[in-house]
């Protein structure tokens, strides 16, 4: 979950606009308005909002961009659009926005579920500013006491946990505390301690003296954990591949770049081994490596026991790993690793996807991750439904963006959902009845002709014996008038 205030904008209030766009195509969605008049509301245009913003803000000359625009936003679709809308709503309140009249809108245009919030700076009871100092700041405290009062993340518990693991050396502690997105920052006011922060706000201060350092070498855990990876090296990938996180960089304005041109792009080196053994036994493996250079060496960190290893004390670099120069964006791995590959077979079927849809990627398959974890049961639902709507209407072009049908070697259907990741077989997603209707729809269309056509057939037919009838004078059926001659007869 990540929180980013966008740039104070001016007296226009561009973003309620920006917003009405997204819904006006589809992709956007008013989710709350919160603090207006009954005259303002859901019905209301975007010029009546913007109206009732500006009218609200003018009264104070010397604010020239009282425009308060913030976004919320989760990885993939961790949070529905009900949940951002309360955690917004939260938000707003830590940030002292919560008596303001705001809007809450959700996007759905991009990979990760997001809420926009709109609000004005200017007091709508005192006309005076309210106080944006460090608002970048108090936006990511704000954001983490939101989410531990919603949903019981605490923070200062889970740095404690952290800061209890066993290491040997100052740099192993950087290693542990990254990875979990924090870092160590000097005190400006005594060399002594140091900060530890996240998303650039302080969580604790600490001692450097007070660090306990583990440099015990007989260690039974460490022999388990070389059995361990032995093991599962010969039936996972070991090919180590770079990706690279310029999405900082892109999401900027030209001058804003210009502005922070010793921002790099971020690089992390992953492999599948790597991933398994994190996700199997909490062995998490970390490389090392400088600049954009190929690792040359990596940290053991085993959340089982709560320590960490110097790679080779394990295993050599070059025991374990088999370096690659093939590289992949951030973007893409994240999606990827998301899917739920079951098999060589979705793996196969995925790759071919991605390439004939994304030809500029080279994508290999060791870069994509057995992931065995089903999706959650409201997620498979979702691509039910949506699957089983595309299949009965073609034409609907949102779906067509997101929904594909694929064939496997062996002839086997399969829908890909790519704003979900998911793959799976047709057959039991869409049903029997509904799969076979999808395989023949020439022969159903041709029954259907027929069945038309003996039906028109029998209706004329009917409808000539009928005017016979009428004329012959013939009020009953022939068939019956001949039965009872025939028995009259046998009398």
């Amino acid at each position: 979950m990540i929180v980013k205030i966008i740039n104070p904008a001016g007296s226009s209030f561009p973003a309620v606009n920006y917003n009405d766009k997204k819904i006006d195509k589809g992709t956007g969605e008013l989710m709350l308005m919160k603090n207006f008049p009954s005259f303002i509301n859901r019905s209301s245009s975007k010029k009546q909002v913007r109206s009732y913003l500006r009218a609200i803000s003018i009264g104070n000359n010397k604010i020239l961009k009282p425009q308060f625009h913030a976004m919320i936003s989760t990885k993939f679709q961790e949070h529905s659009k009900e949940e951002l809308t309360k955690i917004a709503g939260d938000f707003m309140d830590e940030m002292k926005y919560g008596e303001q009249p705001f809007i809450v809108v959700f996007h759905k245009d991009t990979d990760n579920n997001h809420v926009h919030i709109v609000s004005t700076r200017v007091d709508k009871q005192t006309g005076k500013k309210i106080n944006d100092s460090y608002e970048k700041l108090k936006a990511q405290k704000a954001l983490s006491v939101t989410m531990e009062k919603l949903y019981g993340q605490k923070p200062e518990e889970e740095l404690e946990k952290l800061l209890n693991y066993k290491i040997s050396s100052l740099s192993q502690l950087e290693t542990l505390l990254g990875r979990n997105g924090y870092r160590i920052g000097k005190n400006t006011n005594d060399e002594n301690f140091l900060n530890i922060l996240k998303n650039g706000v302080t969580q604790k201060t600490i001692r450097g003296d007070q660090i306990v350092f583990d440099n015990s070498k007989n260690d039974k855990r460490a022999k388990q954990i070389k059995a361990i990876v032995c093991k599962y090296k010969e039936l996972y990938s070991t090919k180590v591949f770079k990706v690279e996180d310029n999405r900082q960089q892109q999401s900027m304005l030209p001058k804003e770049n210009l502005q922070n041109n010793d921002l790099r792009v971020k690089i992390t080196f992953e492999s599948e081994i790597q991933k398994k053994m994190k996700d199997v036994f909490g062995i998490d493996m970390v490389f090392h490596n400088k600049e954009d250079k190929n690792p040359f060496g990596y940290t053991v960190i085993d959340h089982k026991t709560g320590k960490l290893y110097k790679g080779s004390d394990i295993l050599k670099m070059d025991e374990v790993f088999e370096l690659t120069s093939d590289m992949l964006d951030k973007k893409t791995f994240e999606i990827l690793k998301d899917y739920n590959i079951r098999s060589q077979e979705t793996k196969k079927l995925l790759i071919e996807f991605f390439k004939k849809n994304n030809p500029e990627a080279e994508i290999k398959d060791f870069m994509l991750f057995e992931n065995r974890g089903k999706k959650d049961l409201e997620t498979y639902r979702k691509v039910q439904f949506e699957v089983k709507d595309f299949i009965k209407n073609k034409k609907n072009t949102n779906d067509e963006k997101n929904i594909a049908i694929t064939k496997g070697e062996d002839g086997k259907l399969f829908a890909v959902h790519t704003r979900f990741h998911f793959i799976g077989e047709l057959r039991s997603l869409i049903g029997e009845k509904e799969y076979h209707k999808f395989l023949n729809p020439m022969q159903a269309n041709e029954n259907r002709t027929e069945n038309n056509e003996r039906n028109q057939l029998s209706k004329v037919v009917n409808e000539m014996l009928f005017e016979w009838m009428k004329s012959s004078g013939v009020t009953k059926d022939p068939a019956e008038n001949g039965l009872k001659k025939r028995r009259k007869k046998r009398r």
